[in-house]
């Protein structure tokens, strides 16, 4: 997402500007392992490091990386989405760095999806941080004034889908993506990144960009099936729909993660017995979903690590349920909306200099392995108390249970598990499971518990 115009300090979130959902040919990333560590602003020597270390032995599928590309100067996080050329020359890395990052993301089991900013260029003027210099509307070898949209103005009027396609994402260039030199060179800087290795590309403000122009670029990669997340932010009544986008790949499920907010802050979990398409979101195999992001967690449409067990349980229930393919959002403290990552996004070690590692709390880094194990089995033996206490299983593979009440809870659940001794990964304590598929367990208020198949030893 486009943040902040590059004059003015209104750090806007434009990120929270879309999602797209990919075609039947890709729904939710392909492989046994849908699920994504989101390292935002962390630069590519430290990706690669906990990719080794951390994001392949937990099992994560995919860890998505933030937009590599030189952008503008300056220290605040929204930089990273203002480019100013397609060389890999920004704060977190060159290109010796971002390919060695990916090889050694393979080597540990682990795909690699991009931050794709392509909607806009910059807002101001100046030398970029690789040395490149530009103006608004020109950027030498790469783009002139001829290659942006006539409308200069800023977005203004939503239920208009001209304005939202053509017009200015808070004041950044916009690109003319129905013009052929355009496309080109929009497919020749995605079919670079491919030739490093890349395995899929996260599409900025893709709501911004209308989808057959999208469908165009896309047809024109070297790997035109490759995974396709789309930001296309939801907005009842709004002139451009989510839904559009699906032929081109997935989309992100905006609502998803306000709805989780609501939930575990004011309302019911016992609500959530259909979350997902019982709720109208978009089909499970073409949405993307996830707790917060980089922009959710600024603007306060979502949760976010300053909410605590709201926050820990809505990453729990996302992981141990079976819709969508989710983003774990993993950043750093902020008090500043706009502050950019500590240490130039070098992390020395996670828990440090301000550095969140959401992936990496015990609580949701061992659903990973869950999600891994129950993928493809459907949900069974609902309990809730018809308040803030929930369990659910995943066929004979797993079963979870969730305790958001303000006290403890003892009581049996039913499951489809096979009689053993299985270990709950929430906090390494074992549970006996009868020839009748059940166990009894005391639940502290605010934690969960979870059980799967082939993990009978803590």
């Amino acid at each position: 997402m486009a943040r902040r115009t590059l004059p003015a300090a209104v750090a806007l979130t434009a990120a929270a500007l879309m999602s797209m959902t990919p075609t039947a040919a890709e729904a939710s990333p392909p492989g046994t392992k849908d699920v994504t560590a989101v390292l935002f602003e962390w630069n590519y020597a430290s990706v690669a490091k906990e990719c080794t270390t951390t994001l392949g032995p937990a099992g994560y599928g995919y860890v998505q990386v933030s937009p590599p590309a030189e952008h503008i100067q300056g220290s605040q996080w929204w930089t990273s989405y203002q480019p100013v050329s397609y060389r890999i020359a920004g704060r977190l890395g060159d290109r010796t760095a971002f390919r060695d990052m990916v090889n050694t993301c393979h080597a540990a089991g682990v795909k690699v999806v991009v931050d794709t900013v392509v909607n806009h260029m910059s807002a101001g003027s100046g030398t970029g941080t690789g040395g490149s210099s530009y103006t608004k509307y020109a950027y030498p070898g790469l783009y002139s004034s001829y290659d942006f949209d006539d409308c200069t103005s800023q977005v203004s009027n939503y239920s208009d889908r001209w304005n939202v396609q053509h017009c200015e994402l808070v004041g950044l260039a916009d690109l003319d993506t129905g013009e052929e030199y355009v496309r080109k060179t929009i497919a020749g800087y995605l079919n670079d990144l491919l030739t490093l290795g890349v395995d899929g590309f996260r599409i900025d403000a893709a709501k911004h960009i209308p989808a057959d122009d999208l469908a165009n670029i896309k047809s024109r990669l070297t790997s035109p099936s490759v995974y396709w997340k789309q930001e296309v932010i939801y907005g009842a009544g709004e002139a451009v729909q989510p839904s559009e986008y699906t032929g081109n790949g997935d989309v992100q499920e905006f609502r998803y993660a306000y709805d989780l907010k609501r939930v575990f802050t004011s309302e019911k979990l016992a609500y959530l017995t259909n979350y997902g398409e019982g709720w109208g979101y978009l089909n499970s195999s073409a949405a993307g979903v996830f707790v917060d992001n980089h922009d959710t967690e600024r603007n306060g449409s979502t949760l976010n690590y300053k909410s605590g067990a709201d926050y820990t349980l809505a990453n729990v229930f996302m992981l141990a349920w079976p819709y969508g393919a989710p983003d774990i959002n993993s950043g750093y403290e902020w008090s500043d909306a706009d502050a950019g990552p500590p240490n130039g996004g070098r992390v020395n070690a996670c828990w440090q200099d301000g550095w969140k590692c959401q992936h990496a709390w015990p609580e949701i880094i061992r659903m990973v392995a869950f999600r891994n194990a129950t993928r493809g089995q459907a949900v069974g033996n609902w309990w809730d108390n018809g308040n803030n206490a929930i369990a659910f299983g995943r066929g004979a593979k797993g079963y979870v249970a969730i305790n958001h009440e303000s006290s403890s809870l003892t009581r049996t659940y039913q499951t489809s598990l096979p009689a053993g001794t299985y270990c709950n990964v929430q906090n390494n304590t074992t549970v006996s499971v009868n020839s009748s598929g059940q166990f009894t367990a005391t639940l502290g208020s605010d934690t969960a518990l979870a059980i799967y198949a082939g993990k009978s030893s803590c």
